[in-house]
């Protein structure tokens, strides 16, 4: 393999201080960062300033949509259960890792439950070996808790994270909103936001109790990082993300009955989105990801209550977490640590840093390309987004997989 040298960009390397330089990239790995030598022959891409950062490791996504991840800078896709597969069997978790492109790479995600229907324990063990990343309750929370604590201890024997979707179904299972102002002004059936802390709350003693590591796939409620907070000051092993519309939009956004920001978990109150954005700051939340979940129009144009829930996130991901950069929440390396590093970490797959001998998988990013998002000039399999319209900053100028340019 050839050696590259990108120069003249702005290194957003989790865990380290920003700095001028570059990175050396030599038999597909990193080979030097910051100031280096330039190795006679090198093939040379000039950054122009822009930030060079390891390339997005997207935790939480149902789909895989190559178009929507290489535009967004993903390069390493943890397909959960529920969506394109059920990927409760080895067949299937093969089939799924078998999806990968160039410019990506799939971790499947067990269900930990076959058909992730909350009943029997799927055959976690036999999905490792087939190249399972972690096991995940898949779109729904497993209501019976002694299966719950089954599925967190044969997680936990297996060396895999278990990922939770945070909601009581007891609740939530007619809701398509969170119970407040908006929701009863429009009519709209709702839940109580409680239903994710009394799900949590639940989990995370559970996950004790086993001896397991969890991850709460979203938490959206100033009453679940609470939950989380407290777990973590325990040194419980919790991690838990969030996508970009909780970051960004309240349950305002329902209020021209738009099927786009019907999601799950439901968009949440204003003060409990101020709370999302404080969760970021202090290190609550752990991972920022796309929940990228294409929904065609059979599934969107519809009565709001009716329509399917989910958006498609891929896509706008990278553009959207950049605003937190801008508004001083968080650092380029803090917000790589939420994209890259942290995912990584969650899945056990060696990806996400710049740090010497890592995998040069590596984006370059104009932080300052001004664009708005449009779903009729969207690559994504659908173009479900609540941020339609929306001027947004920062694109993806150009994306290494492997040490191979792949433009």
């Amino acid at each position: 393999m050839g050696v590259i040298a990108i120069l003249n960009g702005r290194l957003a390397s989790p865990g380290e201080n920003a700095a001028q330089g570059g990175v050396l990239i030599r038999d597909e790995r990193i080979a030097a960062t910051g100031a280096f030598d330039i190795p006679t022959g090198a093939e040379r891409i000039d950054a122009r300033g822009a930030l060079i950062a390891p390339a997005i490791v997207d935790l939480g996504a149902f789909a895989v949509d190559p178009a929507a991840c290489r535009a967004g800078g993903i390069a390493h896709v943890a397909l959960m259960p529920g969506g394109s597969s059920a990927l409760d069997e080895p067949g299937l978790i093969q089939r799924a890792a078998a999806m990968g492109t160039a410019s990506i790479t799939v971790h499947p995600v067990a269900a930990a439950t076959r058909g992730s229907a909350g009943s029997e324990i799927s055959e976690m063990g036999l999905m490792r070996l087939a190249g399972a990343r972690a096991v995940s309750t898949g779109r729904q929370w497993i209501a019976d808790s002694g299966v719950m604590h089954r599925a967190l201890a044969y997680a936990g024997g297996h060396g895999l994270t278990l990922i939770a979707h945070a909601e009581d179904g007891g609740l939530t299972a007619s809701a398509a909103a969170t119970a407040g102002e908006t929701a009863t002004r429009l009519g709209l059936p709702s839940a109580p936001a409680t239903a994710e802390a009394i799900a949590i709350a639940r989990d995370l003693m559970l996950a004790a109790d086993a001896g397991a590591a969890i991850h709460f796939r979203q938490v959206t409620t100033a009453a679940g990082f609470d939950l989380i907070r407290a777990a973590k000051r325990r040194g419980q092993p919790v991690s838990c993300g969030i996508t970009p519309a909780h970051l960004f939009l309240s349950d305002i956004a329902l209020s021209d009955f738009r099927t786009f920001a019907h999601l799950s978990p439901p968009l949440r109150s204003e003060a409990d989105r101020q709370a999302a954005l404080a969760a970021v700051a202090d290190g609550t939340i752990d991972v920022i990801a796309s929940g990228h979940d294409p929904r065609g129009p059979e599934d969107k144009r519809l009565p709001f209550a009716d329509s399917a829930p989910g958006m498609a996130g891929a896509e706008t991901l990278l553009a959207l977490a950049l605003g937190l950069v801008r508004d001083e929440i968080v650092t380029p390396a803090g917000l790589f640590a939420l994209l890259a590093a942290n995912p990584a970490r969650i899945l056990g797959i060696d990806a996400g840093t710049l740090a010497i001998d890592a995998p040069a998988d590596i984006i370059l990013v104009d932080e300052g390309a001004p664009w708005k998002i449009d779903t009729d000039k969207m690559v994504a399999a659908a173009g479900n987004t609540p941020f339609d319209g929306l001027p947004v900053q920062g694109r993806l100028r150009h994306m290494i997989r492997g040490g191979q340019p792949l433009d």
